[in-house]
This record gives C-alpha cells, structure tokens and sequence, in this order.
C-alpha cells in the first residue's frame, strides 16, 4: 500500500541536510548531455550468466559501443570479440538447454552446455524465431513468408508463403475468358495440360517431404498486416485489411533550411478522425492442404453494441450496422501460440477504444471463443496490455485494468480469470520464471513514483519486492531465473546497471556512466509532495523544487512545470525525461524562484480513474490540478500569488495555453513549448482515445483546443516550435499566432527553430528557447 502523503512527508522533512547546491549556468543546462555521462541502454546476460554486457552511446558521437560491466570497470568488447556475443532478447527452449536469438538480422542457435553457437541465416533479416513443439527445428520468418531449420540435418526451407494475390489457377470470372474457352479448343487444351500438371505437382508436393510447400493465395483484395505460426507447423494465423482502403489525407510539411539549399517538403501524418484505422480480419490457413478460412469476429461479446450510439445520434450521424470494426491489437505479439502449438489466443481492440478481448481461436470451427472482455467507458488502457500462455499449454496469463489499477491475472479457458496481485498500485512489464513459478514485474506499491522488482507467487499471489532501488526502470532475468539484471536510475543519475538475486538481497552495482565533473556538483534535491486536491480526490503527487532556506518573510515568484505526453509519470525517483528542465529548475531557485512539477491528472502510474479523468474534456481537471498546486505553494512555500509563471513542451505547452487563457487571473505569464493548440490537428491514435473524433464529439473538442479560449489572453505569451516538427505540427503555433495577430493581443512572441523536430537535437536550440524562457520570467515575474 502507499505511504501515507502526511507520513511520507513528514519523514521527508526529517532527511539532514544537505550541502548547498552547485550555481549552475545555462549555458552547463543545455549543453550536450554527454557532458553528464551517457547512459546504459541495452544490456543483457551473457549465454551462462555469468557477466553482463551493455551499449553506450560515444561521447560526441551517434555511434554505440559494446561493453562488458564489472564492478571494477567496464571493459569495451573489440570488433573481433562481437561475432561471439548474444543479443538482448534470446529465446528459451523448454529445459532452458538451448537459446535462439536475432543479432543484425541474422538468427543464431546457442547451446547451453556447450557454449556452441550457430549461425542460422545470413543476410535475410529473420524476425519473431522460435522453437518448434518436438524443439527439433527452429522456426523464423522473413516478411511474411515462415521457415524452419532443422538442426540434424542443418535443411532449411520454407513452410508458409501465403501471398496477398488472387490463385494463378483459380482466376477471377469473365465473361469473354469462359466464350475463348468454350469456341476455341486448343486454348481449352492447353488450360486443361495446365490444370493437370499444376494437379500432379501439389501431389508430389504432398506426398514428398523434401519438398517446399505451394504458396498459399489469399486474394488480391486484402494485404497481411501479420501472421503467426503454430510451433507444430500445422496452422498459420493471418492479419490482413483490406487492399485500398482510405488512408486519409496527409499535408505538406516545408523545409526551409536544407543541404541543397532549396525548399523541400515531407509527407505529413493524416489528422485525427480523417481516416480511420484500417479494420482487420483474421485468417487461419491449415498448412496441411492449404485451406483457408476466415474468422470471424461475431461471437465476441459486445461486438454490435455501440457505446457511441448516443454521441453518433447527437451529431445526426449514421447508426453503426452490424460489428464494430476491430484490429488485432497493434503488438508484435497480439497472437500467442502455446509452445506445442494447439491452441492459440489473439488481443483484439475495438477501433472506437472502449473494449478489449483476448479470445482463443476453435481450430477445428475457425471460431474465437471469448476468454476475457475489458471495457473503459472512456477508453481501454493499452500501455498495460501483456498477455501470454505459461509453460503448461493450457493457461493463459494477462495484465488488466478493471480493478482501476493495472494487475497480473490468470485464466484457464473456460474458467474463472483469477487475480494475482491487487492494491492502489500499478504492476507492469512481467516476465515469468523458466518454471512459471514466479512472475517478476515492475510494481510501485511504496508509493506512486517509486518503482521496484516485485516478485509474486503463482500459486497463492504473495507478493515481496526484490529490490531496494526506489528507480528501477526495466529489468530482466538469468539464464537461470536466480538473479535479476536491472536498469535503475536516480533524480540526477541516469540508468545504470545492477544486479539482484531474485530471491532479494543487496544490489551489486555494476556501471556508474557520470562524468566527473557531473559527479562532482551538489544539485537541489526534489521533494516530493502531495498536493491536496480540491476535488476531493486523491492528492496529486509533485516535485518541489526550493531553497533549502527560504527567507523569512519573503514572497518568492512560482513556476509551475507542465510534463508532456499526457500519459507519463514525471514525479519518480529515476531520471527524469525531463534532466535539462530539472537543471533549469535548479537554476530557477538559484535566481529565487520556487519550482512545482506536478503529475496531474491523465499522468501514468496513478490508475484508471486518474487517467481518464481528462475524457472529453482535456485541459480541464488538469488545470484544476494546477491551480491547487499554485495555492499549495502560496500556503507552504511562500510562493507569491501575484507572480506565477508556467511553461512545458507538447502536452505541456498545450496546458500552458490553457492556464493563460482560462485562468488568466492567476497565471501572469507562460511557456508553451511545441504545443498543441488544436487537437484536431493531431493524430488519430492518441486524441480520438480521449476526445472520440471531431465528427462524432466536435463539442469535446471545442472545449479542448486552446485556440478556442485565445480571445481570453491577458499575460505574457511565449510560443516556441520547431519548424520541421513531425509530430505536433509547427502549423499549430502559427494557427494560434495568427489568431493572436486578429486579436490585436499584445505581449506575446513566437520563436521558430528550422532544424528541430518534436524532440529538440541541437544545443544552440536549446540554449535560445531557454533564454527566452528565462528571460520572459524575470521580466515579468519579479515586479
């Protein structure tokens, strides 16, 4: 359970103090982040698990090296050592005895008695290896065509090729075709010779094991968006959508500044409720005589009720016919075959976003039998959507949200699913033990930012945290399930290594990637608050950033920190994604300001109810969250409430417009970094999970989109975005600039970068819009 929010404070009011913070500079701030040490970023077990090996990045470069961590120091592995390495992800025969892997395209075979590794392919970019059911073969596929290699006589070839093209022999019905057939007796001959050789070859195919199977057609209306085939080799499930369909219209983005020194355009994305996401179906082929069936979606529960009947009936649009469409759950996973391939279960999402089945397939009756249905009134969490088969063949396991919280459930189809963990907490990114004994996953149970390695008991659902690291971030097991190698990271430390024995115990430290003049600075320690809420619900937990002494008295300016992306937890004890923003901050309370960065809700980690708080009506419970947080830090901190600031990038410059421009009483000037000024101009994915589209809900949107309150102004407005912005368009600021323009609105300014995306690359950039950020703050709040 989580501690407290009067506990947990008063036992932070109770840390000794620290030494004084290093002063830094802006220019330190948003200077290249090598300067601070490059991170680790993929690491991953040696075949016997016996040391730990990890990519960095190059100081001053893109490239990547590979390293082998040891306490006392990391070692770079040479070229020539590469070719013996593992990759990050292997895959586990039954007994753990044998691993196969991808590695630059290329599938491997490592046998772990011996140490022996074999190359499989070479130069074809395998992807999605597996075993086999009798573990004799392993089995790949390349683009959408399935193989197998067979280890005792090292054969490789083909054993599904299904093809999105009509049959050659079965071609489509024409008229003038069959009148040519029936006058003229010698094409009838040679199409007959055709038929009968084209007979005699599928024959010998079958009864010949040395030969490779036909292609299998499945018409030329439809492309495959993805298959899966059974571990047995008797059945390949097909995604497909169909062949054409409208994928909307896209926009022109320019470039102004390029390498040829002339204008260039790029491709945009297609806008929110444009076009739909393309409906998929799903096709099961049994590769024993190449049959091939559909099946169909009608026995999911739910599929033909709308529950956007009323919206549709409001805005006098069509009733919806017959099924809801539905895509097969856009994960590489989304299918899962058991390991001895008889029996299969699919992750179906409705394109509308409220519902989610995870069905197995009838192989026999090409039918989906439900097995669990999750539904969202607002919409279906799918960040926390892991789902699988255990080692036994028969039961399913998979991570839900209908408590309110995200937890790990168990099923055997047919049968009741069982709960086996529970609590105001979320579980995430599970990983069982080789005898499916113990599930591993990241769990926040202390409290709502501090992430740990839990590990839960399948039988009876104890649960005991195995690490005492406060900021893990991923993790992953040995080769033999006893230790746990951790990705962990800290307020002002990015992810480093550790490893943990899975039982629990002491961290053995493996990498420390600072520099040492990084290293060597004193930095203000966040604290982490929660802020009551005035809507009487949960508190909203916070980082403070302040003075370790404030002067008595004194009324010192606010600046509120707005973290983007919408679903994304800030207020953790890791790293933040946000390390340039939280040295600004530590520069900010050197000048005199205090600092608040709130995880308002909508943000990740918090459960169901916090995140779809914000449905139909972005901007609004948020905003009510920063108000409370500008009058905590009125009545705890001495903030001044006559002099508040606020900034943040993408969701959160979308925020800053709205405080502006719907709280313009309390919030005198602002930061709005690439932001969202009109959600529909953003994507499909993303907005119509939380405002439907703007045909069916145009009044969620009206209330949702800055542009729509810019008449409201008053304070002083920063807009910075770059110009080639991929994902929320540069359009957006200049739609709201030229709106601010008819409105003869004063006191406000627009910085435009050339070269930058949504994700700011170059330090020059960085540098300028934090300037002006800077600078905007004490002009206008130290009057």
């Amino acid at each position: 359970m989580r501690l407290p929010a009067l506990t947990f404070l008063a036992a932070l009011s109770a840390l000794p103090a620290v030494a004084a913070p290093t002063p830094i500079t802006l220019e330190q701030a948003m200077a290249h982040p090598d300067w601070i040490g490059n991170p680790v970023e993929a690491a991953w077990w040696s075949w016997n698990g016996k040391v730990v090996y990890f990519k960095q990045k190059r100081t001053g470069s893109q490239l990547r090296d590979t390293f082998l961590a040891a306490q006392k120091g990391a070692q770079k592995v040479a070229d020539a050592d590469l070719a013996k390495l593992d990759s990050p992800a292997v895959v586990y025969d039954r007994a753990h005895t044998r691993t196969i892997m991808v590695r630059n395209g290329d599938l491997f075979e490592r046998d772990l008695k011996s140490g022996q590794l074999v190359q499989i392919t070479r130069g074809v970019k395998a992807e999605d290896p597996q075993f086999s059911s009798d573990e004799r073969a392993v089995q790949f596929r390349v683009g959408h065509d399935w193989f197998s290699w067979d280890r005792a006589s090292r054969v490789q070839g083909p054993v599904a090729l299904p093809r999105a093209a009509r049959d050659p022999a079965n071609p489509e019905a024409d008229a003038l075709r069959d009148m040519q057939l029936r006058l003229m007796s010698t094409l009838k001959r040679a199409k007959d010779d055709r038929d009968a050789a084209r007979t005699r070859t599928e024959e010998e195919r079958r009864a010949d094991a040395t030969r490779a199977p036909a292609p299998v057609y499945l018409g030329d209306k439809v492309t495959i968006e993805g298959s899966a085939l059974s571990p047995d080799g008797r059945w390949l499930l097909v995604v497909t959508a169909a062949k054409g369909a409208d994928k909307g219209r896209v926009g022109k983005m320019p470039r102004y500044v390029t390498e040829s020194g002339y204008e260039e355009m790029d491709d945009e994305r297609t806008r929110v409720g444009r076009a739909n996401p393309i409906p998929h179906q799903l096709k099961l082929i049994d590769l024993a005589d190449s049959r091939v069936q559909d099946v169909p979606f009608d026995t999911l529960p739910g599929i033909t009720v709308d529950p956007l009947a009323k919206l549709r009936a409001e805005a006098k649009l069509d009733p919806l016919k017959g099924n809801r469409p539905l895509r097969i759950a856009d994960r590489a996973d989304a299918v899962r075959w058991t390991l001895d391939g008889k029996q299969a279960a699919v992750m179906l999402r409705a394109i509308d976003n409220k519902d989610r089945w995870i069905a197995t397939v009838d192989l026999k009756a090409a039918k989906l039998v439900p097995q669990h249905r999750l539904s969202d009134e607002a919409w279906v969490n799918f960040d926390n959507s892991d789902f699988g088969w255990l080692p036994d063949n028969r039961s399913l396991w998979f991570v839900s949200e209908e408590s309110g919280y995200a937890h790990l459930y168990t099923q055997t189809p047919g049968g009741p699913h069982r709960a086996l963990t529970s609590g105001q907490w979320e579980a995430g990114d599970v990983q069982w033990s080789a005898d499916a004994a113990t599930a591993y996953m990241l769990c926040n149970r202390k409290n709502p930012g501090t992430y740990e390695v839990c590990a839960v008991n399948a039988k009876d659902g104890a649960t005991r945290e195995v690490t005492q690291l406060e900021g893990v971030e991923r993790f992953t097991l040995s080769p033999d399930s006893r230790k746990l190698l951790v990705h962990y990271s800290s307020s002002y430390m990015p992810a480093q290594l550790a490893t943990v024995p899975a039982s629990g115990g002491a961290a053995v430290k493996l990498t420390d990637t600072r520099t040492a003049d990084y290293k060597a600075r004193t930095w203000v320690q966040p604290e982490y608050v929660a802020v009551p809420s005035s809507d009487g619900g949960a508190p909203v937990w916070s980082k403070l950033y302040r003075p370790a002494n404030m002067e008595a008295g004194k009324k010192y300016p606010v600046v509120m920190f707005v973290h983007g992306a919408g679903y994304l937890q800030n207020t953790t004890k890791r790293f933040p994604v946000y390390f340039r923003e939280q040295m600004f901050h530590n520069l900010l309370v050197e000048k005199g300001y205090v600092v608040l960065d709130m995880d308002y809700r909508a943000s990740k980690g918090y459960g169901r109810n916090w995140r779809t708080a914000i449905y139909r009506q972005m901007g609004h419970p948020e905003l009510v969250d920063y108000q409370d947080g500008v009058k905590y830090m009125v009545a705890n901190h001495q903030g001044d409430p006559a002099n508040v600031g606020i900034y943040g990038g993408s969701y959160g410059g979308f925020m800053t417009f709205m405080a502006l421009m719907r709280a313009p009483d309390m919030f005198k000037s602002g930061a709005a970094l690439r932001p969202v000024t009109d959600w529909t101009s953003y994507n499909h994915e993303y907005t119509a999970n939380i405002l439907n589209t703007p045909d069916l809900d145009p009044q969620a949107y009206k209330i949702s989109s800055p542009i729509e309150y810019a008449d409201k102004l008053q304070g002083n407005l920063l807009i910075a975005h770059g110009m080639v912005d991929d994902n929320v368009f540069y359009q957006d600021s200049v739609r709201m600039a030229q709106r601010l323009i008819e409105l003869r609105k004063d006191n406000w300014e627009l910085a435009s970068y050339p070269l930058e995306r949504h994700a700011y690359t170059q330090p020059e950039s960085w540098f300028d819009q934090y300037r002006r950020i800077f600078k905007l703050f004490e002009r206008t709040l130290k009057q």
